[in-house]
């Protein structure tokens, strides 16, 4: 019986500001004889953060793999006209199978990002004698934090998984209960939180990161229908204050002033960004998604589902402009050129456009930025105490700033006098204008147990099996101790989703 992992590979580079790393076939390398030096553990450790960003390809965990499962499998984005991929309408139209290419690689590709940090922690935990122990402890502490992203995004894609630690492990293995998939990612950024600061302006992995994870980790976790997730909500939002109020205090992100600012390309890993993943030498296919026909009203890959989503946000709002381009300035021929389909905006390069499909190549993806924190301690409080006037500051700062005012004092665009459940969906609101194409929009329906309602006039093949992916069919095939999950091919039981829309999850 195979794996469930494809084979190891690392990086051949050091690490730079912009993570460009080269890749070199696994049999070019003896893992059990490479652990010698500080180099070889630097290297090592750069295989895991390169599968974030792959060198080369259409594939990539943050290439574009998050924005379809995040943003397209929603209702205000769709699979434009050029789309020439069935998977991808697939994701689109919620006609979702378990041979679609983007649950086979999502799979293969977190799962090779957790099996290289297990060697990395393996190895620089039994050896590496003489490498120092600062070093020692900081690589091993970054290669947790990826760990725990990877399976952040695994146990919310397809729920229960195979929670493999070592490598060489994890042949026919079951799948492991949430309860414990969560336990581990806590205590890997738990751990990852001692990182410093140092290496924020080169996309790794710092303690700030860990501890804005960890925040939204416990709202998360909180948020479902768990064991755990049940019994120790309250506990669970309390943890979500807590860490986002760390992040906070720390004084060391703040919002920037221009929404845009967060996605130019001469403004990378700014004040507000968390943690971002890296692209340059034009390898984030994002940007082709959302600026594939250039300079024309032929509709790219991923395109506004219905122009309604653009029209009605407020004129005021930044965030319509930082997240759409109605119009834009054309070098090619000095004069501005008007979309008749706004395209999303911030995957385009407006510092390097060209004239292919290539104008967004550049652009890094936002992991968690400052405003999300603000959000989390938001929300995490209204769910716990109704709307705080904690609540209310954070979330208002993060209007604030959208309409242009000093964050620091009220504005006419505050939130007032609201009740928990008027609160809530102002914050739901609020989510989706700040986030829009980053990756959340399914995660957040999902766990506010509002995926079909809000999808279903627009998509209407949205059902309550869409409440988790299909496990990809390859990987049923090699592991006979994997089931499918519920509602897709040969899956078995009833609807566990039943109860968390009446009217809609019932069916």
């Amino acid at each position: 019986m195979k794996k469930i992992f494809l084979a190891v590979i690392f990086a051949s580079s050091v690490l730079t500001s912009c993570v460009d790393l080269e890749v070199l076939p696994s049999s070019s390398i003896d893992k059990n004889q490479f652990y010698k030096t500080e180099s070889d553990a630097l290297t090592a450790l750069n295989g895991v953060y390169a599968i974030l960003t792959p060198p080369s390809g259409f594939y990539g965990m943050y290439n574009n793999q998050t924005v379809y499962l995040g943003d397209l499998a929603s209702e205000y984005v769709k699979a434009g006209a050029n789309t020439n991929s069935a998977h991808i309408r697939e994701i689109s139209n919620f006609n979702i199978s378990s041979n679609n290419d983007f649950m086979r690689t999502g799979w293969s590709e977190a799962y090779t990002g957790v099996n290289r940090a297990n060697i990395v922690i393996d190895k620089l935990t039994e050896s590496a004698d003489d490498i120092p122990e600062g070093r020692k402890a900081q690589f091993i502490n970054e290669a947790k934090f990826l760990r725990a992203l990877f399976y952040f995004n695994i146990v919310r894609w397809w729920g229960p998984v195979p929670l493999v630690l070592h490598d060489g492990e994890g042949e026919g293995e079951p799948r492991t209960p949430v309860d414990d998939v969560y336990a581990q990612i806590v205590g890997d950024l738990k751990d990852a939180a001692a990182l410093s600061q140092e290496y924020h302006s080169e996309g790794r992995a710092t303690g700030g990161a860990a501890l804005a994870t960890l925040s939204k980790v416990y709202l998360t976790w909180a948020q479902t229908d768990s064991p755990e997730g049940r019994a120790r909500k309250d506990e669970f939002y309390r943890a979500a204050i807590e860490y986002a109020d760390q992040v906070i205090a720390s004084g060391y992100y703040s919002l920037v002033e221009e929404v845009v600012d967060n996605f130019t390309v001469d403004k990378k890993n700014g004040k507000e960004h968390i943690f971002s993943v890296q692209h340059a030498n034009m390898n984030n296919v994002t940007g082709h998604c959302t600026f594939a026909m250039g300079w024309s009203d032929s509709e790219p890959v991923l395109i506004v589902n219905d122009v309604k989503f653009y029209e009605e946000i407020d004129d005021a709002d930044q965030r319509k402009y930082g997240s759409f381009a109605k119009s834009l300035w054309n070098p090619n021929t000095g004069s501005r050129f008007t979309f008749r389909t706004p395209l999303f905006r911030k995957y385009i390069d407006t510092l390097n456009f060209s004239t292919t499909q290539w104008g967004g190549y550049n652009t890094n993806n936002s992991y968690i930025r400052y405003a999300e924190v603000l959000l989390i301690k938001a929300e995490a409080e209204n769910e716990l105490n109704g709307p705080t006037a904690g609540a209310y500051e954070a979330i208002n700062r993060v209007r604030r700033r959208a309409y242009r005012q000093p964050v620091d004092v009220s504005s006419p665009y505050d939130l007032s006098d609201l009740t928990k459940e008027q609160f809530r969906e102002s914050l739901h609101s609020e989510r989706w204008l700040e986030f829009i194409l980053e990756g959340h929009r399914w995660f957040d329906l999902v766990r506010w147990r509002k995926l079909i309602r809000t999808v279903v006039l627009q998509k209407p093949g949205v059902e309550a099996k869409h409440y988790l992916y299909p496990l990809p069919q390859r990987q049923l095939d090699l592991n006979p101790n994997l089931e499918q999950n519920w509602g897709y091919e040969d899956s078995e039981g009833e609807n566990p989703y039943r109860d968390y829309e009446p009217g809609y999850s019932d069916k």
